[in-house]
């Protein structure tokens, strides 16, 4: 009874200490969330007039008594740290404003805009770890022959590469000479060669990062006291491999995993604006362009939540695979 009773404490300890762990990630993504809409506000506050943005351009004739009405309607009539109060409650509200460009509510819009940005890193992610993991495993088996070196190769052009210049060739060789791949565009409905070039063109990078790392790990196991005792035992190069080697560098990985998937997300601005993808990273690129300050700040919004939360699970799910994160 003494043992299963020790063992059934221990694992009480370490359910706590993951309750733990995960209460202090999620008190400290709050905090950040909440520093960020800070900043973005005092910007906001900063860089224009918001009073000034919903005036209309043929504003001529408006009298001081309408402004101080669109004063008091936005709350600027009140303390600033008010008006951040009142600002952080519509956010909360999904109140988002109106697109400067032509008056319409923001919220709606919303989904039409993160879906193929979400969809464009998924695929991307998906296809960058199915690349670069194999990629970097096969590097370290094959240490110092065709492979390593054709992978390492792989790597530093991926890293080097800009990606705006990577899908201006891939159009230009896929696109305009061979004419296999349609040069941009979502188009209507689904269609597999729509999403060839610009997931290519944006899962290159994180391949490449995840080749260098998973390829750097797995050397390191591979040079550990512990497989080489495995192989003095007889374990099959294979059991090695897989069982020893790729599991232990799988760390490593997965923390670059959730940084990559929201990186994706968040720097597809070159992708979407070479091949004209209808994305929230477009859309926000116009924003600049037509000085549209609203849809810039709730796309500012999207993208740091996005980042946050993407982080938050990352770090739960390395807890998950290591229990000494739980510690810190």
């Amino acid at each position: 009874m003494e043992p299963s009773l020790s063992r059934w404490k221990k694992l009480a300890f370490g359910t706590k200490k993951m309750r733990g762990f995960i209460l202090r990630r999620f008190f400290t993504s709050i905090i950040v969330l909440i520093g960020a809409t800070m900043v973005i506000f005092a910007l906001s506050r900063l860089l224009s007039d918001p009073k000034q943005l919903l005036l209309p351009e043929d504003a001529y004739g408006i009298t001081q008594e309408m402004l101080d009405e669109l004063e008091a309607q936005l709350n600027l009539d009140k303390p600033v740290p008010v008006q951040y109060a009142y600002w952080l409650w519509d956010l909360m509200r999904l109140d988002l404003g109106r697109d400067l460009a032509d008056r319409q509510l923001i919220a709606p819009r919303l989904p039409g805009k993160i879906a193929p940005t979400v969809n464009l890193a998924l695929a991307s992610w998906i296809l960058a770890t199915l690349v670069g993991i194999p990629l970097g495993v096969l590097a370290a088996v094959k240490r110092g022959s065709v492979w390593d070196y054709s992978g390492r190769i792989f790597a530093l052009l991926g890293q080097t590469l800009p990606t705006f210049w990577v899908g201006i060739i891939l159009i230009l060789v896929f696109a305009v000479w061979f004419n296999w791949l349609p040069a941009g565009t979502m188009g209507e409905g689904f269609s597999i060669k729509n999403w060839v070039l610009p997931v290519v063109t944006l899962s290159w990078l994180g391949a490449a990062g995840y080749m260098r790392i998973m390829r750097s790990a797995v050397l390191e196991v591979l040079d550990s006291e512990f497989v080489k005792l495995a192989r003095t035992k007889g374990v099959t190069n294979n059991m090695v491999i897989w069982k020893h080697a790729v599991q232990n560098a799988m760390i490593a990985p997965l923390t670059l995993s959730g940084l990559l998937l929201a990186g994706f997300i968040t720097g597809s601005v070159s992708v979407e604006v070479v091949f004209g993808w209808p994305g929230l990273a477009r859309y926000a690129v116009e924003a600049v362009w037509t000085n549209n300050f609203t849809v810039l700040v709730v796309v500012t919004l999207l993208f740091t939540f996005g980042f946050v939360l993407i982080n938050f699970i990352t770090d739960i799910l390395y807890a998950i695979i290591d229990p000494r994160i739980r510690l810190t």
